[in-house]
């Protein structure tokens, strides 16, 4: 080395990033291409803004010497490490690099990966990482377990503090899918994302059971079935928009605010809004898409939906109003009547909790007859469940607004933001039902006698289902108590949303261990 001149010293650098750059070489790069699966390499350029991504660690090597590796070469030990920019703003990033020994985790591969962790975490910038890896090195042994548990402690202490998003494009099994669980979003592309604990030559060889990877733990299974994914694609650039989309709407850190952008439209009423009378059907029991009163609200009718496949009896997800992201809650008619299950339940809770942790304020729109009933949902757990969502709303302490569009009937009402969990404006449309229960069940409990006496029982019983309508289902009983704070039409939603998000603007209220506000404490205790 000392002999050598500063001009060969530049080739041998040079040489050396050729080398890191060809990955598991061509003859792997070919192959893996043809299972169509982008690159590592690639897959940062779909990312990232263009020329902006900068790697750190390409040279580490691993240390390994047992079963032959001590004559083996990982470049870069099989992950792609660093940061650049997405739309302007920095994010964190590791790719696995399936072509250089399956991209599998030794000591070196976690190192690397827990070292852009820390930084991410220590610059308060998004996290995202791309899981592409046959599992653990095996031929490392228990260096490469403690490598696990080495990421898994810093998802854990990531979490509520910087965005952790997981992008699965190949196998992420065993221990593996742990991380992806303890970040805060999961991408999938279809017929190439794989995840399960045990694949399915175990579960053939212990229980005698034959099943395909697809349908184990194929992208659509983790949206639609497990709940365990977020977000579905057909195609690898696709999920990068997708991620590059979710991170427009979302802070860098729970120190900071999410980006302002300019307000899609400046009127009061949106174009789209005007038509939001239609969409609710004059029959309480007829279904509606309660997506198109979120489009009809929000900037430019945008909505961007979280876990759309995934207990579709409740939507989630982001939009903005004047420019200021929010996130959305909502019942769905359209699917189950909107009640809430224990599925549903989850996925709330999780989605509240995330708004909470970075700033983003809630807006929940109601149509609820209620929680699920049925021996199923209790023995499924629906108390403990259901009690998240409680939990979750009254925790926040992000500005939170409420719309009761329809129903909003016994517990329903209470766990769907209502003014009792902490609302700070509840607001009502004239078509709105606020009560203990449905007109029909309460006239058959309060009235039973003068309905079975009647010599019409079916016309005595739809009189007391009006007079009770009357009496306590309507909106203007629950305002003349103060739990909304008006009655509105729902063309004037987007209006009163924006007056009420710019009050609340500033608002954030820590809450003391007994309840009260002023005092700091570290978390509770969610129902799990």
């Amino acid at each position: 080395m000392a002999n050598k001149t500063n001009k060969e010293r530049n080739q041998e650098l040079l040489e050396r990033r050729r080398e890191i750059a060809s990955m598991g070489g061509a003859a792997a790069v070919e192959k893996h291409k043809k299972s169509g699966r982008a690159t590592a390499r690639e897959r940062l350029e779909m990312l990232f803004d263009k020329g902006t991504f900068v790697e750190i660690d390409a040279h580490v090597k691993h240390h390994a010497t047992d079963f032959g590796l001590d004559k083996k070469t990982i470049p870069a030990d099989g992950v792609v490490t660093g940061f650049g920019d997405v739309n302007g703003r920095k994010v964190g990033v590791f790719s696995q690099d399936f072509t250089s020994s399956g991209g599998s985790l030794g000591e070196m591969h976690a190192r690397k990966i827990v070292k852009i962790m820390d930084l991410a975490i220590a610059s308060k910038v998004p996290l995202v990482g791309i899981n592409d890896s046959g599992g653990a090195r095996i031929q490392e042994g228990i260096k490469s377990l403690a490598g696990y548990g080495d990421i898994f402690l810093r998802n854990t202490r990531a979490s509520g503090v910087i965005p952790q998003i997981s992008v699965i494009l190949g196998p992420s099994a065993g221990g593996a899918v742990y991380s992806p669980a303890l970040t805060d979003f999961v991408f999938t592309v279809d017929k190439i994302t794989k995840m399960f604990i045990t694949g399915p030559e175990v579960i053939k060889t212990v229980l005698g059971e034959e099943i395909s990877m697809e349908e184990l733990g194929g992208a659509m299974v983790h949206n639609e079935v497990t709940g365990n994914a977020h977000f579905f694609a057909t195609s690898e650039k696709e999920c990068f928009e997708q991620v590059r989309t979710l991170l427009g709407y979302l802070p860098s850190s729970s120190s900071q605010l999410p980006p302002l952008l300019p307000a899609g439209s400046n009127s009061d009423v949106s174009p789209s809004e005007k038509d939001v009378n239609s969409v609710i059907p004059d029959d309480p029991k007829k279904p509606y898409d309660v997506r198109d009163i979120i489009k009809s609200v929000f900037d430019g009718g945008v909505f961007f939906e979280v876990q759309k496949y995934y207990a579709m009896n409740l939507v989630v997800g982001f939009a903005r109003l004047d420019g200021r992201t929010v996130g959305v809650v909502a019942n769905q008619p359209r699917v189950l009547a909107g009640v809430l299950d224990v599925d549903s339940s989850d996925k709330a809770a999780r989605f509240i909790r995330f708004c909470d942790a970075f700033n983003i304020p809630l807006v929940t729109f109601v149509d609820i007859p209620g929680y699920l009933p049925g021996v199923d949902e209790e023995h499924k757990g629906v108390i403990r469940h259901g009690a998240k969502v409680l939990y979750a709303y009254s925790e926040a302490t992000v500005p939170k607004l409420t719309v009761i569009v329809r129903k909003a009937y016994g517990g329903g009402y209470i766990a769907m933001c209502s003014r009792h969990l902490g609302a700070d404006f509840v607001f009502a449309y004239p078509t709105a039902e606020i009560a203990v229960m449905g007109p029909l069940g309460a006239a058959n409990i309060i009235f039973k006698k003068e309905i079975e006496s009647s010599p019409d029982p079916e016309k005595t019983r739809k009189e007391k289902m009006e007079e009770y309508s009357m009496k306590f289902a309507s909106p203007y009983v629950a305002a003349s108590l103060g739990y909304v704070d008006d009655v509105i039409l729902p063309e004037e939603t987007r209006l009163r949303l924006s007056r009420a998000l710019d009050l609340l603007k500033d608002k954030r209220k820590p809450i003391s261990p007994s309840g009260g506000e002023g005092l700091k404490k570290f978390h509770g205790n969610i129902p799990l």
